[in-house]
């Protein structure tokens, strides 16, 4: 098993967040980690609500929550915002961008920014929220989530695998700014390109490559790794700070600049 990245990226107000819930992750068996990226576990116990803040991979998750039942979470175009109050658990699946999408032989674009009870996808799905919780401890509900997913794995898909390294690459390489880096990397047709991406991830590949990027400024503003604005946004591919501020505060509720800010004080909390 390869372990899971130790990253907040897609976690707003990281260190606020921090104080409110703990998150841990697992990495999937090598059975199911052609679909499956990793596991993760979050939990909470408090007395006054909290939401929180994220801004969604091009993923979509399984979620077991307790309470509450299993869901399938689609690929979430907007911030997600949860309020966390009294105790609870969830414990996710988070596919890698397509996985579910080659798994289910779905277009994923139908499920694009919906919660759906599992059932809707996979209706031999009724008891396995009380068959993952039934056990003691996030290592054996893996086992258990995964003798399930392995009746349904399909034989290799070389159209997933393409979309999946070329998603790699969006997120991986800072420098990959446009999409036509990638059709001329990959030698893919920009409609072929489209089409595939509607099928397995839901949603364009540009707006793929956004979401990246926009994790990358976010992640940078959140550690106070960010000096100038405006190299930020050259650095992520914009036209200008403009076009950056427009669309972070868009997609994240603050302007570059107040989002800096408020998690530069939330460290210093953090910190005392």
């Amino acid at each position: 098993m390869t372990q899971p990245p130790d990253s907040e990226k897609g976690i707003l107000h990281p260190q606020e967040q921090a104080r409110h819930r703990t998150l841990s992750r697992l990495a999937p068996s090598s059975t199911v980690g052609r679909f499956v990226e990793w596991y993760w576990i979050v939990e909470w116990d408090l007395a006054e609500p909290y939401v929180a803040e994220v801004l969604p991979y091009p993923s979509v998750n399984v979620t077991f929550e307790q309470p509450g039942g299993a869901f399938l979470n689609g690929v979430c175009t907007r911030k997600f915002e949860r309020e966390l109050v009294g105790r609870g658990r969830v414990f996710g699946i988070k596919f890698w961008a397509g996985g579910f999408g080659a798994v289910t032989g779905r277009d994923v674009a139908s499920f694009r920014d919906q919660v759906l009870p599992l059932t809707d996808v996979f209706p031999d799905a009724d008891r396995l929220a009380d068959l993952v919780f039934a056990e003691e401890s996030d290592v054996r509900r893996r086992a258990v989530v995964e003798a399930y997913l392995a009746d349904h794995l399909v034989a290799d898909d070389p159209s997933y695998e393409l979309v999946r390294r070329i998603v790699a690459a969006m997120a991986e390489d800072r420098s990959v700014t446009r999409v036509d880096q990638l059709t001329e990397r990959f030698g893919v047709p920009i409609r072929t390109l489209q089409r595939l991406f509607r099928r397995y991830v839901g949603v364009g590949p540009k707006w793929v490559l956004r979401r990246y990027r926009l994790h990358d400024g976010a992640e940078l503003l959140a550690r106070g790794e960010v000096t100038e604005l405006a190299d930020l946004a050259v650095a992520l591919g914009y036209f200008d700070q403009a076009h950056f501020a427009r669309e972070f505060k868009d997609q994240i509720g603050l302007t570059p600049s107040d989002y800096a800010a408020r998690t530069a004080a939330e460290r210093q909390i953090t910190y005392r």
